[in-house]
């Protein structure tokens, strides 16, 4: 009998599409649970209709699973402090009655500014400034407690073909455009990147090994570390010509954050921009030999392609998310 079944949350998500995508390439059959199933309607996974709000929900759709993908987020932020935790107490109910792991991407906001010139590693203290870095650690808390076989891959800011409300295409592009100009966040700091193809792999890899796992596993992604905070805008420019750069509108976006949630959250992320932290792979190459990582301009031509900054290989542009 096949056990290897997994039940995607938040599958029309960046990371929810990709490691779904992944895991059927791999032989998983996938089983995806959204409000509105039609939305899934001609995707090759098992499709059931189902609210990450409503614990006997997600129960009922994690029967015979034997992974659960938690990778479910209210789109644009929206109500985020609100509904997070109750939706991983979802997912901790469906664990406990299908004896299934959980996988959490997780994140470096887990750390704050204090962590600057330290290496953070998995056990490093975590001592967040945000609201958000604050629900972050609560959500690993609580998988801890649950008693729960978990894995938690922490990664740096996402980038890659469907992710959206990151860095990549809300502050250094515009989707859907030709790129004309890019913004810098950061003005020379360093910065974690992580692409989300990598991101995807590396779990696939890591559950591949689940027998190796200890029950409360964490691992960190490197991605791709910018150590200046220009070779990621100079991967851009290799990909669209020699554009010119922006600085960031930090005091516009405080004036309009309160009206628009995806500035709200990246502004709130600001110390990021200011603060080069950058967590350790260490364990994860002792684990998997090596961390599975695209070069850069070719992440960034196909992040690139996806959001319709660039032509595809036939000319035309494609769809922006």
């Amino acid at each position: 009998m096949d056990t290897r079944i997994a039940l995607v949350l938040g599958v029309t998500g960046g990371i929810g599409k990709t490691l779904a995508h992944l895991l059927s390439a791999r032989g998983w059959t996938v089983r995806a649970m959204h409000r509105d199933p039609g939305r899934l309607r001609g995707s090759a996974f098992e499709v059931v209709a189902g609210d990450a709000m409503r614990a006997t929900d997600v129960v009922a759709a994690a029967a015979g699973v034997s992974l659960i993908v938690h990778a479910v987020n209210p789109p644009g932020y929206r109500n985020w402090g609100r509904l997070v935790l109750p939706m991983l107490e979802s997912t901790i109910a469906a664990a406990r009655s299908s004896g299934a792991r959980v996988l959490l991407p997780g994140t470096v906001y887990n750390y704050g500014p204090d962590a600057w010139g330290r290496r953070i590693d998995e056990d490093a203290p975590q001592q967040p400034t945000t609201h958000k870095g604050a629900i972050r650690v609560e959500m690993e808390r609580r998988l801890s407690d649950s008693g729960q076989r978990v894995l938690i891959v922490r990664a740096g800011d996402f980038f890659g073909p469907g992710a959206a409300n990151n860095w990549f295409s809300q502050g250094l592009v515009k989707p859907g455009q030709p790129v004309t100009s890019i913004t810098d966040p950061g003005g020379g700091v360093g910065h974690q990147w992580a692409y989300l193809p990598d991101v995807a792999e590396t779990m696939v890899q890591l559950l591949e090994r689940d027998s190796s796992l200890p029950q409360f596993a964490r691992f960190h992604m490197d991605g791709h570390f910018d150590e200046d905070g220009t070779r990621m805008i100079a991967a851009i420019r290799r990909a669209v010509g020699d554009v010119p750069v922006r600085r960031f509108p930090w005091r516009l976006s405080m004036l309009v954050s309160p009206f628009v949630p995806v500035l709200r959250e990246l502004r709130e992320m600001r110390y990021l921009w200011r603060t080069p932290l950058r967590m350790s792979n260490e364990r994860l190459v002792a684990m998997l030999g090596a961390e599975p990582h695209t070069p850069l301009d070719e992440a960034v031509r196909t992040t690139l392609i996806d959001l319709g900054c660039l032509p595809a290989a036939g000319g035309a542009y494609a769809p922006s998310h």
